[in-house]
Parts: structure tokens; sequence; C-alpha cells
């Protein structure tokens, strides 16, 4: 048996772009390629993910409950992240959808990407393959951006991320 090595920022991404696709029926490779992840990579994402809880034994059912705690609660520490410079790039947390409906704000967060329409302060994703799954996948992208205001948002922020997220999340929306 694999050693469990702790939680890798691509478990976060390989999870949620399973909790995108609502309940449809998908295979390792549909991960790998939508996530532009290698298949061996989402097979050890997976393996780490059934180690800490997060995933159930036949890889294949995301433990929900468990991964709206551990990002509700744990993922800012694991995986932290401040704002940087100025960039061109693709907006995220509370400057993307759903957020940027309910928060007015002068500020622009981004993921840094040269195709990007966007300019505001960077924010490193989880993943560096996430910017174009993300714009790939409108539902990914909106739970990658609530996951970026838990990581960099302030207290309202991480809030309205958290509500969102467990409607998603939870309740499968």
């Amino acid at each position: 048996m694999k050693k469990h090595s702790g939680m890798r920022p691509q478990d976060i991404v390989v999870l949620l772009d399973i909790i995108a696709k609502g309940g449809s029926h998908w295979m390792m490779k549909d991960i790998a390629q939508e996530a532009n992840i290698s298949a061996s990579e989402v097979s050890e994402s997976l393996h780490r993910s059934y180690v800490a809880g997060l995933i159930d034994k036949s890889k294949k059912k995301v433990m929900r409950h468990a991964l709206f705690e551990f990002l509700t609660h744990g993922l800012r520490y694991v995986f932290p992240q401040e704002p940087g410079a100025i960039v061109r790039g693709v907006p995220t947390a509370f400057s993307a959808p759903p957020l940027n409906n309910m928060i007015m704000s002068n500020e622009k967060l981004v993921w840094p990407y040269a195709k990007g329409t966007e300019r505001g302060q960077s924010v490193e994703p989880l993943y560096p393959t996430v910017v174009e799954a993300a714009l790939r996948n409108p539902n990914l992208h909106e739970l990658l951006a609530l996951v970026d205001a838990l990581r960099v948002g302030r207290i309202r922020e991480r809030e309205l991320a958290s509500i969102e997220l467990e409607k998603r999340i939870m309740n499968g929306r």
C-alpha cells in the first residue's frame, strides 16, 4: 500500500472537478484530460483523497460533508495565498461568479493568464493547469473561485463563499 504523504493542491482540483460533473459518470482519463493533469497524478490524487476520507473506497463518490468541512475550516491553512502584483488574468475569488454579484469591490483578483481579459492582483491557482480547465468548465470555475475566496478573502468573503460552496457541494447544485 502506498504511503500517504499529505494532501496536495491538485487533490482539491480533482475532487472539485468530480463535484462539478454533477453526478455524471466519469473515468480517471476524463478528469486527467479536463484538468490537464496526468492520469497517474489523478490516480495518486484519488488515493490520497481516499486515505484522507474525502472520497469513498471505490474512488468514485466524493464524501461531500468531509470535503466541505476541509475546505471551509482547513484549506486556507494548508494552501494559503496572498494576492500579489497586478497582472492580466482570469477573475477568481470575489471577482468571479457567483461572488462578483454579491460583493461590490474596486479590487480585482485574477489567476495570472496571458490570454486573460481582466487586470487585477494575482492569486496563484491551486494547480498551474486550473485556469484553462476553469475556462472550459463554468461549474468548475465557480467552485475554484469560491475556494480561492476561502484562501484569500476577508471574513465576509469567506462567509459568503462558504454559503455558496455548501449549496454546490452539499446540495449538488
